[in-house]
Parts: C-alpha cells; structure tokens; sequence
C-alpha cells in the first residue's frame, strides 16, 4: 500500500479516503495476523506504518466533519 503524505489525504474525495481506510485496515488485518501465527513480517516497520496510517486517515475525516 503506498503512503499518503496528510496533504495528499486532504486533497482526495470523501468516497477516496474511505476507500484507502477500507484497505488499509485489510492490509493491517493481515499484517496482524501473519504476525500472530509466528511468521515475520519481511519489513517489521509496516505494521506501525500501516496503523499510523489509519490513524491519519482517521483524524483528517474527523477534521473534514465526516464521522
């Protein structure tokens, strides 16, 4: 999943961002779970960046009045 700077958050339509918040919260379903079956994840910062990420998401949507 790429990474999306706040401004690029900001700049996308309400139907985008909560589509990227779709996927992101898959990726992080399944980081988490190739996790919790003892795999190691191949880049061990992704989970943190992954949920960073939503967090972001999150508060831009707050921001913009949509939850």
């Amino acid at each position: 999943m790429p990474r999306y700077s706040s401004d690029e958050i900001r700049s996308m339509s309400r139907e985008e961002r909560a589509e990227t918040l779709r996927k992101l919260n898959e990726e992080y379903l399944s980081l988490r779970g190739e996790s919790a079956l003892g795999g190691a994840p191949q880049n061990p910062g992704s989970i943190r960046a992954t949920r960073r990420l939503i967090a972001r998401v999150l508060t831009i949507q707050r921001e913009q009045g949509e939850l």
